[in-house]
């Protein structure tokens, strides 16, 4: 092997050398086709509007890092050829790996499109100077983070961290002689109080708070590893204190004390002020990690030595995984005893009102097993109902999307007990004109618990016997007071009928969720 000039270097580059510019080409779009599968999702985040905070920190972060490079002076060689940096190798080759895996027996696309992105850098690290890769390390990380992880870690990491932060505030409740609030009424005041949207609920503040250490380490050019792992973690041990203290200055300002309009009015603003608190500690705690070193040219030289074997290795490799193509999904299979619909009671009058194909297709190939849509008549109201019924976690999902899509805009959001005990998430809508208001309820159910929190039901998924899930989504077809006695009737009706379905005609008592 000989020595070679750096792969990323000054504006004054030498002429082009096309052979080896052909080889990196093929090298580039045999690996986008091979990643093709991820481009269909990340399409979706660029296009969606319910994806414009990550568009917008997505653009912003790609102008920083190419303001960044253009004041360094910095451009890469795309016909210069490779060089073994064995971290960039083993990065891109368990990225690559993970990313099959995922594709073949998981089901997250945030999952995949994060491992092509940690695949991807990798494999740039084999044209870029190692000291210059490892520097650019954190602006990577900080564009990946920038993917929508919102429904993603709030389901692995917000849901405890929720029950962990009301257990927390219930214990400390009851070592100051409070002891007759549960965990659960807390969540339902929490959740209620007011519908959070900043950076001021644990999970939201969580991944805010890895973007704003991700983006101060890139900046301040500190360097990766055990330090900085210890500095993120007592970072992240900050947060939760923040945002567990938060939640305990709710509770006995709206619970404990009956000033729920305080509470209302200190949520954000507690919430936003410790934030700030613990972003100017992880500040201080950055500065455990040391600075990157900066090696002088000849050491530039001498790090990057040209493997031009790599580049026909990477085109066979390539090649060989895209003429075995990415291992696809096993599709949920689904199953017969739920094939039967639903008895629904006998006061609700009710009109057939069919999804369009394209809707059908796409529950279906998520894993539904049987999907409802009707029109009814109870009492005094009217509206639609929808009802999928599947064991697979992908055939359901957050109502608010599906309404959102159609031109509602929730205004408002909370937890109502049904008869004290089963959770339904009622919202109140509006056209993007705000001139037609409409009301919504929704929750989950399977035999054995009712819960309005989609989060608890992709974590029922995760047992190795996954019950039965119904989602019940009811759409009003005007304003309605969604906690009045009709709206409880029929949520109660429509509880017991799933149940009794769900169970197999045995009348059992709910259990909330």
């Amino acid at each position: 092997m000989s020595t070679q000039q750096p792969s990323v270097v000054r504006a004054s580059a030498l002429p082009a050398n096309w052979p080896q510019l052909a080889m990196n080409a093929a090298v580039v779009c045999l690996w986008l086709g091979l990643f093709r599968q991820a481009f269909a999702y990340l399409a979706v985040v660029f296009v969606r509007e319910d994806f414009r905070t990550n568009q917008i920190l997505l653009l912003g972060i790609l102008a920083l890092i190419a303001l960044k490079l253009r004041r360094d002076g910095i451009w890469l060689r795309f016909d210069a050829a490779p060089h073994l940096h064995l971290p960039a190798l083993m990065l891109m080759a368990l990225g690559l790996a993970g990313y099959l895996v995922a594709e073949r027996v998981l089901d997250v696309n945030i999952l995949a499109a994060c491992l092509f992105g940690l695949a991807s850098y990798g494999l740039l690290g084999l044209w870029i100077a190692p000291h210059t890769w490892r520097a650019g390390l954190p602006a990577a990380l900080l564009l990946i983070g920038a993917l929508p992880f919102g429904d993603f870690v709030d389901v692995f990491i917000g849901y405890p961290m929720r029950i962990a932060t009301a257990a927390v505030v219930r214990d400390g409740l009851a070592a100051g002689g409070i002891a007759s609030m549960g965990v659960e009424t807390i969540l339902v005041f929490e959740n209620g109080i007011s519908q959070v949207d900043l950076p001021c609920s644990g999970v939201k503040s969580l991944w805010t708070g890895a973007l704003f250490l991700l983006a101060a380490t890139w900046i301040e050019g500190r360097r990766l590893g055990v330090r900085w792992l210890v500095a993120a973690l007592a970072f992240a041990a900050v947060l939760f204190i923040a945002n567990t203290a938060r939640v305990a200055a709710l509770v006995v300002s709206g619970e404990v004390l009956g000033l729920r309009l305080l509470a209302e009015m200190l949520h954000v603003p507690l919430g936003v002020l410790a934030f700030i608190i613990a972003c100017a500690a992880g500040i201080g705690l950055l500065r455990l990690a040391p600075l990157v070193a900066q090696p002088d040219e000849p050491a530039i030289r001498r790090e990057v030595r040209a493997a031009r074997w790599l580049v026909p290795g990477l085109i066979a490799g390539l090649l060989a995984l895209n003429w075995l193509g990415v291992p696809g999904r096993d599709a949920p299979a689904a199953s017969a005893v739920a094939s039967s619909p639903l008895a629904l009671p006998n006061e609700l009058q009710i009109q057939p009102a069919p999804l369009k194909p394209g809707e059908l297709t796409w529950l279906f190939e998520d894993g539904a097993e049987r999907v409802e849509r009707v029109r009814f008549n109870w009492r005094s109201y009217t509206g639609s109902l929808l009802l999928v019924t599947s064991t697979h976690w992908r055939a359901h999902h957050k109502p608010e999307r599906c309404l959102e899509n159609g031109g509602l805009r929730v205004q408002s959001e909370a937890t109502y007990l049904v008869a004290g005990q089963a959770p339904v998430r009622v919202l109140s809508l509006a056209d993007e004109a705000g001139a037609m208001k409409l009301s919504a309820a929704y929750w989950f159910q399977s035999a054995t618990r009712v819960t309005d929190d989609y989060t608890a039901r992709l974590w029922a998924a995760l047992s190795p016997q996954p019950e039965r899930w119904l989602m019940v989504s009811v759409l009003f077809d005007e304003a309605i007071d969604p906690r009045g006695a009709d709206a409880e009737a029929l949520y109660l009706a429509l509880q017991s009928a799933a149940q009794s379905h769900l169970r197999g005609g045995q009348g059992v008592a709910q259990k909330s969720g």
